[in-house]
């Protein structure tokens, strides 16, 4: 291993249950996409592969309050004034080595799990009156709302999509400008920071 950033620490910051949460997430989102947008006429994986996503949502929001301390939530979420201050300096092409999420990197991990919750809602009460691809709970919300969640499920998908273009064009703007790697450390755990 080589010598590590000046002023700076090699240590872990995501955990495995985390780790884990992360990448399958990913992936089952990314399924998920292509199957609403490319897949067959009939939605049943894609259900399948929902329901699955809405387990992973449960664990992080569980996780997020009783997880290790970089996993909680209270631990990344700032105020507006350290979202601020960090934005100022945002531009420096040096590494953040922020212990776990900086204050806008929070921001964008809360707005997926808002968006991908979103998602979850709308696709259980869909009702897109193919008499197949029904929400199973389309019957408890009214005909209107059922019919009305198909187009609110539609718009967050490509909401999802934004985010996700956003969230890899961080990933490039920190390992290009900022020479930090953000990757690395969400596969093995081990991240630099400074303080603490």
């Amino acid at each position: 291993m080589s010598a590590g950033p000046e002023h700076a620490r090699r240590v872990r910051v995501w955990d495995p249950a985390l780790r884990m949460f992360h990448w399958s997430l990913a992936a089952l989102v990314i399924a998920n996409i292509l199957l609403g947008k490319f897949g067959p006429n009939v939605m049943t994986l894609h259900f399948w592969l929902g329901y699955a996503i809405i387990a992973l949502l449960v664990f992080r929001l569980v996780w997020g309050f009783i997880g290790p301390e970089p996993a909680r939530f209270g631990s990344f979420l700032r105020g507006p004034s350290a979202i601020a201050d960090y934005g100022r300096h945002l531009f420096r092409r040096q590494p953040s080595h922020s212990h776990g999420h900086n204050p806008i990197g929070a921001i964008s991990a809360l707005a997926m799990l808002i968006a991908l919750g979103w998602q979850a809602v709308t696709g259980l009460m869909s009702d897109p009156e193919d008499f197949v691809n029904i929400g199973p709970l389309a019957d408890n919300v009214g005909s209107a709302t059922a019919k009305a969640a198909v187009g609110w499920h539609h718009a967050g998908a490509n909401l999802v999509l934004i985010l996700i273009g956003l969230h890899l064009a961080a990933i490039l703007f920190y390992r290009v400008w900022k020479n930090e790697d953000l990757i690395r450390p969400m596969i093995t755990g081990w991240k630099w920071v400074r303080g603490r």
